[in-house]
This record gives structure tokens, C-alpha cells and sequence, in this order.
């Protein structure tokens, strides 16, 4: 199916006070309604794959399932993120992928690097991309606040390059899993661009790499991966769940969630992470305790904590005076003895 260059919405009438503003689009990879505790992965075509299950049975569900058909073709795919920055919200890892006879179309429809695309160009280009979801597909990770955090504050850290590494990795193994023959692959580098484009090529090495910087700018496959990934946080950070009770709620709701762009820089931010911080639980689950501005207001502000747990010691087992309740008449009148006083 071909596509068409998507212009800029029109500037619609405003609304009458009695109206109803309609309910935002839904972007099937933003999961609604719960808060973000854990990473997710959504793709495309595991959606498209259960619509066509509907109609069939488990037996010949389960039978498709181990057949694993190769899908036709051969496929190019993009990879880029949104997110990796901001001290505040999810990193979104974005990939699309189409058949190589459709990068033109691509660039005909208007794909560009999504940083200097408006918010509302870009949610038209993610609708794009649904309405031809026949010939682009796509995925996203979602990576929560808490789960970069916890990788970064390991005693070894699990530091953010390594991790999107992995997950890019994970990416395109699945969509390799699901049948596709990807022949190309281009990704917006993190790190030394060599050296990425070479452990991407230890682990596919039938699958020609281009790692390069502002590869959304250059290659149309990478830009819509990259509407894909910032959309996709973008909309998670508008519709946040806060899974601390009273942070959102009454008044607050709207203020709540005046994020601005995360970045430490931003005065929004700052102001977010100034009116929002408890000295005893720190900030809502949206923060990334492992960014300096968050670490640096838990020490500066944060209520002083006494830590009483007895250090470890292995010799305390082995000690000859006994442990425990006084000893019975009993051990005396037998010269009986501990083991651990030999």
C-alpha cells in the first residue's frame, strides 16, 4: 500500500463550552491505567497475529505456534530511542522495519528526525505507520524509571549504555524470532559507533549494520522508529500513573504532572522536583534515583537514617563461649562441651 506525505493537522475551531474534548488517541504501545513498575515490550505484529488467532482453535494455535513461518521478503529495520537523558519518566527503545522496496515510500510520506517534527506531526506519522501496518511494523520498549535505576545502583553497575544495548539486542532477536528475514539494519549509536556496529554484528552476523550518530536524520527507517519511541513516552509521561496515593489527586492533578522534559536543566523540572520531594520517601515512582539530581536532593534534604544492623561476621559461629538460654545441670555432671569449643 502506498502512503502519502502527511501535512500538518489544520487548526481546527475552537470548542464550545459545552463540549466534551474528545478523548485522546490511543497508541497501542502505551499501556493505560497502571502504574509503571516494570520494563515492557509491545509488538506490532504479536497484535496483528492475535486478531488473526481469534478465529482458531488452541490445537491449531499451538501447531502455528512451533511452525514458526517465515514471513516473505526481505526487510530493513531502524532502531533509535527516546528518553535516555531526563532525570525523570521511561527510555523508550523505538524500532520499525519494512520491506526494502518500501524505503521510498518512507521518505515520501514524510519521515524525518523526530526532534525537529512538532508533537502534532508526530503522533499524524505514528497514525501513518498504523494505518499501513501491512507494510511497516514496529516495537517498543518501554524501560520504567525504577528498573534503570536498579541496574545503575547495582554493587557491579549495570550501566545505561550496556542496557540499551541489551535491549536493542533483544529487539531485533524477537523480530527475527517472529519470521522476518531482516537483510539491513540502521542504528542511532550509543557509544563509540565502531564498536557498537561490531558487537551488533557478533550477534547477527547475517544482517548488514550501519551504527552511526543522528541516523534518524539520515535514514527514513530510523526516523520512524524514532516517532515511535518518543511518542510512546511522550504519552506515557502525559497520562503517568502515579503509584504513591495523594500525589495526583484533587487540585494536584494537573500540577503533578508538569514534567516538563526531565532534563535537570529544564526549569520545570526543577520545580517538579522541587515541589515534589519527601524527605523520608524521596519522589514518586517517576524519578530515577540513580540521576544525580534526584541522589543529590536525598542527601542534601533527605531525613538523617541510622543504620543499626550488626556487621556480618563468620567467627561469631565459631566462638567457645556458648550461645543461647544457660546450660542444664546436666552438662556439667557429664563434662559435656560444645563442638564448636574444640
Amino acid at each position: 500500500m502506498a502512503g502519502k506525505k502527511r501535512s500538518a493537522p489544520a487548526a481546527s475551531r475552537s470548542p464550545s463550552p459545552a463540549r466534551t474534548p474528545p478523548a485522546p488517541f490511543h497508541f497501542p504501545s502505551v499501556r493505560r491505567g497502571q502504574p509503571l513498575f516494570d520494563s515492557y515490550t509491545f509488538h506490532s505484529v504479536d497484535a496483528e497475529r492475535e486478531g488473526a488467532a481469534a478465529g482458531r482453535s488452541l490445537e491449531q494455535e499451538h501447531e502455528r505456534e512451533h511452525e514458526r513461518p517465515k514471513v516473505e521478503g526481505e526487510w530493513m529495520l531502524g532502531v533509535d530511542e527516546a528518553g535516555r537523558g531526563p532525570a525523570l519518566g521511561p527510555q523508550v527503545y523505538g524500532i520499525a522495519f519494512c520491506q526494502l522496496s518500501y524505503s521510498d515510500t518512507l521518505k515520501e510520506m514524510g519521515f524525518a528526525d523526530s526532534k525537529t517534527l512538532t508533537d502534532p506531526l508526530r503522533e499524524e506519522l505514528f497514525k501513518d505507520i498504523l494505518e499501513h501496518a501491512e507494510d511497516v511494523k514496529y516495537a517498543a520498549t518501554v524501560m520504567s524509571p525504577a528498573d534503570i535505576s536498579m541496574g545503575m545502583l547495582r554493587k557491579t553497575p549495570y550501566n545505561l549504555n550496556a542496557q540499551s544495548h541489551d535491549v536493542t539486542i533483544n529487539l531485533i532477536r524477537e523480530v527475527v524470532e517472529r519470521g522476518y528475514h531482516v537483510k539491513e539494519c540502521y542504528v542511532d549509536t550509543v557509544g563509540p559507533a565502531a564498536d557498537y556496529q561490531a558487537k551488533l554484528q557478533s550477534f547477527f552476523p547475517t544482517i548488514s549494520f550501519t551504527v552511526t550518530s543522528k541516523a534518524d536524520a539520515l535514514f527514513p527507517i530510523v526516523s520512524a522508529a524514532s516517532i515511535v519511541a518518543k511518542v510512546t513516552r511522550d504519552r506515557i509521561l502525559s497520562e503517568w500513573q502515579f503509584a504513591e496515593p495523594g500525589v495526583a489527586e484533587g487540585d494536584r492533578a494537573d500540577a503533578a504532572r508538569l514534567f516538563g522534559s526531565g532534563y535537570p536543566s529544564d526549569p520545570k523540572t526543577v520545580a517538579w522536583l522541587q515541589d515534589n520531594f519527601d524527605p523520608v520517601f524521596g519522589f514518586p515512582n517517576v524519578a530515577r534515583f540513580s540521576w544525580a539530581p534526584v541522589k543529590n536532593a536525598l542527601l542534601k534534604k533527605g531525613a538523617a537514617s541510622k543504620w543499626d544492623d550488626e556487621p556480618a561476621s563468620i567467627q561469631k559461629y565459631f566462638s567457645g563461649t556458648p550461645a543461647g538460654p544457660e546450660r542444664t545441670p546436666l552438662w556439667k555432671e557429664y563434662n559435656l562441651v560444645s563442638v564448636g569449643e574444640f
